[in-house]
């Protein structure tokens, strides 16, 4: 029901900052709660934030709280994570995820669609 394309990922230092982007395709985004995953290289896919309907409601995981900010603009359908004081092991490749659901939920198995992944590479 619903394609996803994110963007944004790139190289940065640690400490610095970098916006990652995620384009739904359709007109049914705002019925979709959203979240963010990563990937590290030789490790399981683990939840990093999610954000509800109306984006009234946000979830974080505990080793990006306080440093990155999930926020979506339905108007553009379009999710972004917005990832401050960044750190090397913050390395993986992100993925935007959608759920046809009201609910914020934390597990991969839970999200319906998954967009293709953008790499976010934090040097020391």
């Amino acid at each position: 029901q619903v394609q996803l394309v994110e963007s944004g990922g790139g190289l940065v230092q640690a400490g610095g900052s970098l916006r990652v982007s995620c384009a739904a395709s359709g007109r049914t985004f705002s019925n979709y709660a959203m979240g963010w995953f990563r990937q590290a290289p030789g490790k399981e896919r683990e939840f990093v934030a999610a954000i509800s309907r109306s984006g009234g409601s946000t979830n974080y995981a505990d080793s990006v709280k306080g440093r990155f900010t999930i926020s979506r603009d339905n108007a553009k359908n379009t999710v972004y994570l917005q990832m401050n004081s960044l750190k090397p092991e913050d390395t993986a490749v992100y993925y935007c995820a959608a759920r046809s659901s009201a609910r914020v939920v934390v597990t991969p198995v839970a999200y319906d669609y998954w967009g293709q992944g953008t790499q976010v590479t934090v040097s020391s």
